[in-house]
Order: C-alpha cells, then structure tokens, then sequence
C-alpha cells in the first residue's frame, strides 16, 4: 500500500503543479492572448480554452470510470488489484510532449475564440477541483479497477488515475506550445 500511496502523492502533486502554471498563462498580455504565430496555428487564448475543452471531455469520462470503481470495490478484489499495480505505461509520457506524435483531435474540442478567457480560467480551475476530488474519492487505490480505452497515441486501457495522469499530461504538452508561441511574440515585437 505504501508503494500506492506514494504513486496517489505525486500524481496528485502532478495535477496541482500542471493546472497552477497554466493558470499563469491567464496572467500573460491581451495581444499575446491574440496573437496567432505566423507559421500558423492557434493563440494562446485558443490553446487555453482547447485545454480546458479535452479536460472538460476527459473528466466525462473520469467521472464515470470513478462512479464504476466504487461500485466494484470490494476489500479484497481491492488488495488483489494493487497488488500487481503499476502506474506506469510506456506510451503515456509521450502526451506531454509536444508534437511527439500525430492525433486528429476530434470538433468538439477545437476552440472557438468565442467563451471569454476570464470563464475558461473559471472552468480550468473547476477542472482542478475535480480532478481533486476524484483522486480524494478513489484515496483507497479504488482507481485501478475499472479502465476505458484510450485511442490516443494507441493507449489502449488506462484506469481511472492513468486518465487524470492523460488529463495533466495533455495540458503541459500545450503549455511547451503556449511557451514556443510566446518567443515568436516576443520577436515579433523586437522587430
């Protein structure tokens, strides 16, 4: 159990991490917000909301797989299934890397420009409770019992702390973006 409540410690210390620093990007200049990089591509603004977006998607699903997990636990399919547990999945990390693989995302996650950034952050931040609550909820390793495909990047089955794991992930792969959109406003502006 130890093995897990360290594993339940840092994923948890992951996803405040994560949502903090792009928290911070609400911080940053109107005109970066709307500046869209020459070589094409969205703003940050509209990365902002896209995140919030897959996250809003992500937790659909999250919150079902959560509601599964109580109602399989029993002690010992529990004990039996953290047994055996591993957090680790060789493809996951790829998510938060930036361009390190090609995905159609499907067109309900694709910004609009539309919502203002002030309610995005309002729901980013909703998102992170969330996230906390479902990690408080599923505290016991209860997480591990249930497990839905993901067809990103070929996941397959990912349980219920792996999806949080995607959801954190998936942000900090578009905040490397936020940062490489950044340095072209940036020069653009010293020219």
């Amino acid at each position: 159990m130890i093995h897990f409540d360290t594993t339940l410690t840092n994923l948890r210390r992951d996803v405040i991490r994560t949502f903090a620093v792009v928290d911070e990007w609400f911080d940053k200049e109107d005109c970066l917000h709307r500046f869209k990089p020459p070589t094409g591509g969205w703003s940050t603004g509209e990365i902002l909301e896209h995140i919030t977006l897959t996250s809003h998607y992500l937790l659909i699903l999250i919150d079902k797989g959560a509601d599964k997990c109580m109602k399989l636990t029993n002690n010992e399919t529990l004990a039996d299934a953290l047994r055996d547990y591993s957090f680790i999945h060789p493809k996951l990390e790829a998510i938060g890397e930036h361009k390190s693989f090609m995905w159609d995302r499907p067109e309900h996650m694709e910004p609009t420009g539309a919502k203002p950034l002030a309610d995005v952050r309002r729901d980013l931040r909703d998102q992170l409770d969330r996230c906390l609550c479902t990690l408080e909820l599923l505290k016991n390793g209860e997480g591990v019992l249930y497990k839905t495909t993901m067809t990103v990047n070929d996941l397959g089955k990912l349980d219920v702390y792996q999806y949080i794991y995607f959801l954190s992930l998936h942000a900090r792969r578009h905040v490397t973006q936020m940062k490489a959109i950044e340095e072209e406003f940036n020069q653009a502006l010293s020219h």
